[in-house]
């Protein structure tokens, strides 16, 4: 077959000569009469020809010994392929390319070749056989069609569409290892000493000459698919590089990309994503193609729609990023309290949705990068070990700028928009209460609250934190406080309290009050020694650190009642207090309550509900725990259980407690 094949081949390039000959001698005799000097033409021409001529006898008398050769060649290949057929099967079957028949297919197997081009290949040869008048062409492809109708040869052909097929496949797997060559020689120390049949057999199969190269070539192979990182030179001559990442269904892949004109940029890589653990994509990248799509000049919902669409293994080309990156450092993790709710679904700005992390006012945030200053990289406390991949949240400047440019919108003049206009409080009537002495301290609710940076702090044993129920009115925080005061006196006290006024017959200094002058009250006040303090019937009245601090110091838990207003000066101190709020009960509940004390018009309900619902609006970010009064008895457990848990577990107190 192949003879016949170089029969046609010499035939149609000596026509194509002749055509070629026949050509340049028509223009030799056109171009000699008219030229002045022809016989140096002519005698240039004829000796091209010659030389092309001589050219020619030498190529075909290479080909005839290609001829003899390859006739050769396929005879003895016919006596080899007839001796193997004839001898028996030896080795072990692979089942991974066999399957059982059924006697119908074994019949067909033997009758006419199952695949479809090996049957037009033969009928293509029986064509050319009928047209041979050569009886050694003949033969030979006889021996050929002998060859494609044995099944071995159809089983073997199989394999190789397979293997073809899989070469060709769009993503071909990945190797498993670039050192085969050493696998192979670990298992030949294993099989050193081996006395085994089937030991012995490997450690013959693994030294074989070429089955190491077969190795060899793997390992060279295998270390350039396994490379991440192809240098290119396209795109203008930028100096691009082909990143492949496996991207698991319905999961982010972990970056997020913005526009710079008609170039897609890769924004941030969001840490625990496929992005981040391949430590292939870097800020800066321009993104060319995608699985060989390209997206220069599509918008960023357009990538987001492409990429939202595949997974697997994805092709990325990309330009590098020009800007140096850094050496890579250990990473820092910051906590932080939210003072505020966030769902990224609402969120307009959010680069991607996807990735935007929810939480509410109280969460603890573990914030892994602060890279980008608008958007933090952060797991909720809990979550660590069941989110690989973090998700995105404010940065803490973003948030104050957008808050405060949401308060200014709000306070613009609705008869004048273009000026700014702020309510006026109206000034009441002071009471005789208590109060916050610390005027030059700016109140919690004129700040924008974002995050708080927290650390895990657990109590010593002999220093107690002090606890401080906060509530309204008719919350019952007192009575809860009396309650535990006279269950277990030997483990909670109250604060001795100071005060201005004359001691009574049955009052000791220092038992129920410390009875101080007025000057020096006031001196202690000037100096910022009270939590709290107020002047009642023209006496002064209030808690100092001090008092607190001889409880704690006395291994005791110190109870405290506070306002709220009080919660800044004692947080400013070192005392670490843990701050329990007491809401009120059901309205229900909390009507029955206050009909008992001659309060039964609806104005009081509302005022008692509103006044809690501001408290832990206004200052809600300071509580640590929040209990609901609604059953006096569940109440009272339920707060001796968070207080047990300051003994047994560590809380987040802020950072600035320990420093």
């Amino acid at each position: 077959m192949i003879a016949a094949h170089m029969n046609g081949y010499v035939e149609s390039f000596e026509a194509l000569d002749g055509s070629e000959k026949t050509r340049q001698l028509r223009d030799m005799a056109v171009e000699c009469p008219n030229d002045p000097s022809p016989q140096p033409r002519c005698s240039s021409k004829m000796e091209r020809i010659q030389n092309y001529q001589e050219e020619l006898r030498k190529k075909r008398e290479d080909e005839g010994r290609y001829r003899n050769l390859t006739n050769t060649n396929l005879n003895a290949s016919s006596q080899k392929l007839n001796k193997l057929s004839q001898s028996p099967k030896m080795g072990v079957d692979n089942p991974t390319f066999e399957r059982s028949k059924t006697p119908k297919e074994s019949t067909l197997d033997q009758e006419a070749p199952a695949n479809t081009e090996l049957n037009d290949l033969l009928q293509s040869l029986q064509r050319v056989q009928y047209s041979l008048g050569d009886a050694e062409s003949e033969a030979d492809v006889q021996v050929v069609m002998e060859l494609l109708q044995q099944s071995e040869f159809q089983q073997a052909f199989s394999m190789h569409s397979a293997v073809a097929l899989g070469v060709r496949a769009v993503n071909p797997p990945y190797p498993i290892t670039p050192r085969a060559q050493h696998l192979c020689h670990e298992v030949q120390n294993v099989l050193q000493f081996t006395k085994q049949k089937e030991g012995i057999e490997l450690k013959a199969l693994l030294t074989n000459p070429h089955l190491q190269a077969l190795m060899e070539a793997h390992d060279c192979v295998a270390e350039e698919e396994l490379e991440p990182e192809f240098s290119l030179a396209q795109y203008g001559g930028e100096t691009v590089k082909l990143v492949r990442l496996e991207k698991a269904r319905d999961i982010p892949l972990g970056a997020t990309v913005r526009n710079e004109h008609d170039c897609v940029m890769v924004s941030r890589v969001v840490k625990g994503g496929a992005a981040d653990r391949s430590g292939l994509l870097s800020e800066g990248d321009e993104i060319l193609e995608i699985n060989g799509i390209p997206v220069r000049g599509k918008n960023v919902n357009e990538v987001h729609d492409i990429l939202s669409n595949m997974h697997g293994t994805l092709t990325f080309l990309l330009i590098p990023s020009s800007r140096h990156k850094a050496p890579p450092h250990r990473q820092t993790v910051m906590h932080v309290k939210a003072h505020f709710s966030y769902e990224p679904a609402d969120d307009l700005y959010l680069p991607c949705r996807e990735l935007g992390l929810s939480f509410q006012k109280g969460d603890i945030l573990h914030v892994l990068s602060q890279d980008d200053p608008n958007w933090w990289q952060a797991y909720k406390d809990g979550d660590d070990d069941n989110q690989r991949l973090a998700g995105l949240i404010p940065g803490k400047g973003f948030q104050q700028q957008r808050e405060t440019l949401k308060k200014t919108a709000t306070e613009r003049n609705p008869d004048n928009p273009g000026k700014l206009w702020y309510a006026k409080k109206i000034k009441k009537p002071r009471k005789k209460s208590l109060y916050n002495p610390s005027r030059n301290v700016e109140c919690y609710t004129e700040d924008i609250l974002t995050y708080e940076e927290m650390v895990l702090y657990h109590q010593p044993g002999n220093r107690k934190r002090p606890v401080a129920l906060i509530g309204t009115a008719h919350s019952g925080h007192d009575d809860l406080r009396q309650r535990l005061l006279s269950v277990e006196p030997e483990r909670f006290a109250g604060a001795v309290p100071h005060t201005t006024r004359s001691p009574r017959a049955h009052e000791l200094n220092g038992r129920e009050y410390h009875f101080v002058s007025r000057s020096s009250f006031e001196a202690d006040v000037t100096a910022g020694k009270f939590i709290e303090f107020g002047e009642y019937e023209r006496n002064l009245y209030g808690t100092s650190a001090d008092s607190v601090r001889q409880v704690v110091n006395a291994g005791r838990i110190c109870l405290l009642c506070l306002h709220t207003r009080s919660l800044r000066v004692l947080r400013s101190s070192n005392l670490k207090p843990y701050v329990i709020f007491i809401a009120p009960p059901p309205q229900d509940q909390l009507r029955t309550l206050l009909s008992k004390e001659g309060k039964n018009q609806p104005e009081d309900l509302r005022e008692v509900t509103q006044r809690a619902r501001e408290m832990e609006q206004n200052y809600g970010h300071l509580f640590d725990a929040v209990v609901v009064n609604s059953d006096e008895d569940m109440a009272f457990f339920e707060l001796l259980r968070l207080i047990e848990k300051l003994d047994t577990q560590p809380q987040w107190v802020p950072s600035s407690w320990l420093c």
